[in-house]
C-alpha cells in the first residue's frame, strides 16, 4: 500500500474519492426521483436492475451479488413482489429454489430507472474518448475487492 501512495499523492487519491461521491450522487438522482414516486428507494433499484440484466436469477444469487443480509432483501423483494414488478416462480430442478424476473411493469421501470443512467454514461463516454473508457472499466473492475473480482467478471460475460 505504501508504494501505491507513494505513486499517487494522497491529495489525488482523495480527489478521485471525492469526484467519485459526486459523480455517484448525480448518476444516482435521476432515479432516485422516480423511486420516491413508487416509496422506493436505492435497494429497490439495485433489485429491479440485477433481476432484469439476470432473469430467473435465483434469490441466492441476487444476495451473493448484493452482498446483504437476506431479511434485508426479503422487505424489498417482497414490495417488489407485492406491487406486481417482480415475479417469482418455484425452480423446475430444485423445488427449494425461487426464480425471480422482472413483470411487464417491472420491465417498464427498469428501462425508466436505467434510462438517464445510460445516458449519462453515453454523453461521458463519447467526450472521453475510447482510450478513457477502457482506463474507466480498469479502474471499476480493480476498485471491486480482489476476491469478488473474477465473479463480477464472469456475470459481466453472461449478458
Amino acid at each position: 500500500m505504501a508504494d501505491i501512495k507513494n505513486k499517487y499523492e494522497d491529495d489525488e487519491l482523495r480527489h478521485g474519492v471525492e469526484l467519485l461521491f459526486y459523480a455517484y450522487r448525480d448518476f444516482t438522482s435521476d432515479p432516485d426521483a422516480i423511486l420516491a414516486k413508487y416509496g422506493f428507494g436505492r435497494a429497490h433499484h439495485r433489485v429491479v436492475h440485477f433481476v432484469g440484466r439476470y432473469p430467473n436469477i435465483t434469490v441466492a444469487e441476487l444476495l451473493a451479488i448484493l452482498r446483504i443480509t437476506k431479511q434485508s432483501l426479503a422487505r424489498v423483494l417482497g414490495q417488489l413482489v407485492r406491487q406486481s414488478f417482480i415475479r417469482q416462480r418455484t425452480g423446475e430442478r430444485d423445488r427449494r429454489q425461487r426464480l425471480l424476473s422482472l413483470t411487464d411493469r417491472g420491465l417498464a421501470l427498469d428501462r425508466q430507472l436505467s434510462a438517464p443512467q445510460h445516458a449519462r454514461f453515453a454523453r461521458a463516454f463519447a467526450e472521453s474518448g475510447s482510450d478513457a473508457v477502457a482506463g474507466w472499466h480498469k479502474v471499476m473492475i480493480r476498485l471491486i475487492d480482489p476476491d469478488k473480482r473474477e465473479d463480477v467478471e464472469k456475470l459481466l460475460r453472461k449478458t
